[in-house]
């Protein structure tokens, strides 16, 4: 019988990973901060909503190529996973090197629908974020535990779930995040380093394994 859920080891893993990424103050939780901060607490909610239902699109992607990639050979499975880890090690690079951006300009009052249509489509069109899925996602899936698109729906959907749970925060408590953010620059120039590490780590995790 097919088991979904990845074995307890590979699930912390995946958990501890993914709190470090929503967490932290990326492209999705500055945006949310950005709007909540400059039309209110009802268009930071829609903004994380329409960013979850943009990663909801990438899960479906992901699940879909991959699992059509795993039907045609085992061997390019493993082909995509270690693409997805150099992907992730790159990435990872990228952010410890890259100069700190709070993102939290000024932008113009927007209505919540608004607000909801244009992050949905901004997730849903950025090729960053359907990489990242089809990277990250493949690196804890065990095709011997079965099918391997009900493993990657539900790694997807946790995914979703502890982003969502982030953006509201952040859309909730727009005010302080922001005046935190703005006053502890070590958190701006840090951030961009952890994330990074992690990433790299994740990567060579992957690429060190045991096959």
């Amino acid at each position: 019988m097919d088991d979904p859920m990845p074995e307890i080891t590979t699930l912390l893993t995946y958990l501890a990973v993914l709190t470090g990424f929503v967490f932290f103050p990326g492209p999705s939780i500055l945006l949310t901060l950005a709007r909540a901060s400059t039309s209110g607490t009802r268009v930071g909610v829609a903004t994380s909503l329409g960013i979850a239902l943009g990663d909801v699109v990438h899960t479906v992607l992901a699940v879909v190529g991959i699992s059509a990639v795993l039907m045609a050979s085992a061997q390019a499975f493993w082909v995509i996973k270690m693409l997805g880890a150099g992907y992730l090690i790159w990435i990872g690079l990228r952010s410890f090197l890259e100069k700190p951006d709070t993102g939290l300009t000024r932008a113009r009052p927007i209505t919540a629908r608004q607000a909801l249509r244009q992050a949905m489509l901004a997730e849903a069109l950025n090729p960053k974020s359907a990489l990242f899925f089809l990277a990250f996602l493949p690196q804890f899936v065990d095709p011997a535990r079965g099918t391997v698109a009900l493993q990657l729906t539900v790694l997807g959907l946790l995914f979703i779930i502890m982003g969502t749970l982030a953006t509201m925060i952040v859309a909730l408590a727009a005010g302080r995040v922001s005046a935190f953010l703005r006053g502890n620059p070590a958190i701006q120039r840090w951030q961009g380093k952890v994330v990074g590490t992690v990433y790299c780590a994740l990567g060579l995790r992957l690429a060190l394994q045991e096959r």
